[in-house]
């Protein structure tokens, strides 16, 4: 089967151009130290700062703190961010930045921490009911009106690419599902990108981080094309998630060049600080490449899979409420879903395999899901983590619930190379429940 992609063909009705955003990027070893510069010439006089309370504790958040005062900045400090955040959390977030009214907004830690950051951002500049902004069927979809108040991005993992997009994630405590708010009004202002942060992540959080940003690669590579969207009403009607496209293309090869080079290697020797620089590297590649097309279905099944989770815990993970990390969420379901996509874009699917570091050599299109799908499986291994939705507490009981969670994440689905109904979504978590 030809590849749905095949030179980005155009067709009558069907989109023909795509756009390209993103955040100012400032990458290098010690380049927190600019924060406070950097907001001052925002002309940020109060700054709003979220992190957590493990973050807080780490050599540079002082780091960043000391550059912030320097620089005279008024600081308002909120270190209650929720690991995997609510909907609870995001409000409460948003009621801090109402009550400390800064003019600029910074961000110190990993996607929880950045995405908490943009709501608060969001819900005090442009009050509404909550579920005026979420995504629609789950809420209103209502565009974001304007722009947003400075805000400086500060990852800390190596997977979310949170600092490079518009989306901001969140538990959706009465529906038992994640889900999320998009537009271009969140992306970050700036993301400053310093690989030193990544040297104390813990084995989990590395880990998780990492299939994060591979996810991110390989979902955005073999999403829908853009050419094959239908043509908007107008250019400002062009979704955030437009689709495949050859600027994210090449941000996803680079990015999972580096992850079949470093991955295995950072996951065996914590001390190879260069091998988790790098995948720090390839999660801002794969982000500011995600963030012009878009994810599929491995992160839309995701979504149901954290929200439902019932008493699973991880290690290096707050132990405090039951939760599978995100990466660990989108992981699980994405050899199943590469099996099951890559009749769509095989040659694609290859792609991945080969710069993953798969031997493709005898491998044609039929054999392109299984090639890719095992190649993953492999590297779940090396990181030592669950081999499908069973491990983490999930049995065919659970099938329709994990269904009904995912099918309301249309703006993920609908991204996929293949539509995919119920029936369909529930044979994909089916298959996801073992590996091995």
């Amino acid at each position: 089967m030809s590849c749905c992609h095949h030179y980005y063909a155009l067709a009558e009705g069907c989109e023909s151009a795509f756009s390209v955003d993103m955040s100012k990027i400032t990458l290098g070893p010690g380049c927190l130290a600019e924060a406070g510069e950097r907001l001052t010439a925002r002309a940020v006089k109060r700054v709003a700062v979220f992190t957590d309370s493990r973050i807080k504790q780490m050599p540079f958040f002082q780091t960043l703190m000391d550059s912030l005062l320097r620089a005279g900045l008024d600081v308002a400090l909120f270190d209650r961010v929720r690991v995997e955040p609510t909907d609870e959390s995001f409000l409460e977030a948003a009621r801090f930045a109402v009550e400390a009214d800064p003019d600029g907004y910074l961000s110190i830690g990993g996607g929880s921490v950045i995405d908490t950051c943009k709501a608060a951002n969001l819900y005090a500049t442009y009050p509404a009911d909550f579920l005026a902004y979420v995504n629609a069927p789950v809420g209103e979809g209502r565009p974001v009106p304007g722009p947003l108040k400075p805000h400086i991005a500060c990852p800390t993992t190596c997977g979310t690419g949170s600092e490079c997009t518009g989306i901001a994630v969140f538990d959706l405590l009465d529906m038992k599902a994640k889900t999320g708010i998009a537009s271009v009004h969140l992306r970050p202002s700036e993301a400053l990108v310093d690989p030193q942060c990544t040297h104390t992540l813990p084995h989990n959080v590395l880990a998780a981080s990492a299939f994060d940003v591979l996810s991110h690669a390989a979902e955005s590579y073999t999403a829908i094309p853009y050419s094959a969207r239908v043509a908007p009403a107008g250019p400002m009607a062009r979704p955030m998630s437009q689709g495949a496209n050859p600027w994210s293309d090449m941000g996803c090869e680079r990015a999972l060049q580096i992850i079949g080079r470093y991955f295995e290697r950072a996951m065996a020797d914590p001390s190879d600080l260069e091998a988790r620089e790098q995948m720090m590297w390839a999660a801002t590649l794969a982000g500011v490449a995600f963030g012009n097309s878009g994810v599929h279905l491995p992160h839309g099944m995701s979504y149901a899979v954290a929200g439902l989770v019932r008493n699973y815990t991880v290690e290096d993970y707050p132990d405090d409420h039951p939760m599978v990390p995100h990466g660990m969420s989108v992981i699980v379901n994405a050899p199943a879903v590469f099996r099951h996509t890559a009749c769509a874009c095989p040659e694609r699917h290859l792609d991945v395999a080969r710069w993953l570091g798969a031997d493709v050599s005898d491998a044609g299109n039929d054999d392109a899901g299984e090639v890719l799908s095992t190649r993953l499986e492999q590297l779940m291994r090396k990181a030592r983590f669950p081999g499908g939705l069973a491990p983490i507490g999930y049995t065919v009981a659970d099938l329709d619930a994990l269904t009904d969670g995912a099918m309301p994440q249309q703006r993920l689905l609908s991204n996929a190379p293949l539509a995919v109904d119920r029936a369909a979504l529930k044979e994909l978590f089916r298959s996801a429940l073992s590996y091995w």
